[in-house]
């Protein structure tokens, strides 16, 4: 199977190379900032949206007297930011919801520009970009180099750090024989993820867990005078905390994601969780951003793929936790409260592992994979007929990140 695959790493670069980077994203944010302002106008004056292309053109057009500072970096920068304001405006075109695109502020913790690859070249402890000397990578031999092909990479700055994220298209193998046929899994707040075999995976909720530190700092930036140094300071320590809760939540989703697809599973089934809707329980919010279901859903989907698997969405309003795994029975007055689920027919068991069993069970697998209840049913987020067979280890294009 072809893949694009993402390969972050920290970057050591060294004074004259951060003024360079620093320049770099500037100069992206300004290129972004000035296409969104120029669609804005034309649209406004003649109901036509100029496409990345036609922003390209007009920008070379001003760039020699307007913005000459332009060509001290890589005109890849500002092209890309361009692209990137086009694939925005698509976006809002195609689904409303998405929002109309912002302009871009210098005050954001993170920024970046982005290189194509082409114009870039690795070995083992260091990148080459355009314009540039040599910069340190942080951690040896992550990301191959040799007989490769790099498709990108995205420079970034948060905070205090520098990171480049580098896609390389590489083919990897698919394990053709999986150990096990189905696994159901529910996840929650409680815990993150409780399967049908057993295992369950303990939710962190580093959020609370760093929650009064991340208020200790906050109260010390309020103290602050706006615009003083100190009260930067005082952002960059705020800025700190949120990403040192972000970073322990994406590791924490990575070693469970990994740990439940390396049971080499031939399908995965999980509930299509409403989380908009229930981001709206201003009592549950806080704890099911913490959470991260749909990240947690969009790892398992790319590595399942690894091990010769699929995943598969269930409807959002089948009752999973209120349906007895034993006789089916639904109990409706089943509340948040009721940890243990128990029958009227005796039978009695934790929550979420009948919620498990019950996702398992939704699902009456042939040896062809096909569900014999007759409904729809959804690979990945494509909703797809039942009578469709899913071919693994074709060989096809994933991007994986």
């Amino acid at each position: 199977m072809i893949v694009n695959r993402a390969y972050k790493v920290e970057i050591k670069p060294n004074n004259v190379q951060k003024t360079f980077l620093n320049k770099s994203i500037g100069i992206a944010r300004l290129a972004y900032n000035w296409g969104l302002n120029l669609c804005i106008e034309r649209y406004e004056q003649c109901k036509k949206y100029l496409g990345s292309i036609g922003l390209h053109k007009e920008l070379c057009s001003i760039k020699k007297n307007r913005f000459p500072f332009m060509y001290e970096v890589s005109k890849l920068a500002p092209q890309n930011a361009l692209k990137d304001l086009d694939v925005a405006f698509k976006n809002f075109f195609k689904r409303k919801d998405v929002g109309f695109p912002k302009f871009k502020s210098k005050k954001n913790d993170k920024q970046t520009f982005r290189i194509d690859g082409a114009n870039i070249k690795v070995n083992n402890n260091s990148i080459k970009l355009p314009n540039i000397s040599s910069i340190r990578l942080k951690e040896h031999n992550y990301i191959p180099f040799g007989e490769v092909k790099y498709m990108n990479a995205t420079i970034s700055k948060e905070i205090d750090r520098y990171y480049v994220s580098v896609i390389v298209r590489e083919e990897v193998d698919i394990y053709d024989k999986p150990v096990e046929e189905v696994i159901g899994i529910d996840v929650g707040i409680k815990e993150l993820a409780t399967c049908s075999n057993g295992e369950v995976y303990h939710n962190p909720k580093f959020t609370k867990k760093y929650e009064n530190k991340l208020k200790r700092e906050q109260k010390k930036l309020s103290r602050k005078k706006k615009g003083s140094q100190n009260r930067n300071k005082a952002k960059i320590k705020v800025a700190k905390v949120h990403r040192k809760i972000r970073n322990s939540r994406v590791d924490n989703l990575h070693k469970t994601t990994s740990s439940i697809t390396k049971i080499k599973c031939r399908m995965i089934v999980l509930e299509d969780l409403n989380t908009k809707g229930m981001m709206k329980n201003h009592c549950l919010s806080k704890a099911v951003a913490d959470s991260s279901f749909y990240e947690f859903r969009r790892q398992l989907e790319y590595k399942t793929k690894f091990y010769g698997g699929s995943t598969y969405l269930i409807d959002r309003w089948f009752p999973s936790s209120k349906t007895c795994s034993c006789c089916g029975t639904i109990k409706e007055d089943l509340t948040l409260s009721d940890r243990i689920y128990k029958c009227d027919c005796g039978f009695e068991m934790d929550r979420d592992l009948n919620a498990s069993i019950n996702i398992q069970n939704y699902y009456t697998v042939s040896s062809t994979g096909i569900k014999a209840f007759g409904e729809n049913v959804r690979l990945g987020s494509d909703l797809i007929a039942p009578s469709s067979l899913v071919e693994l280890g074709s060989k096809h294009e994933t991007q994986l990140c």
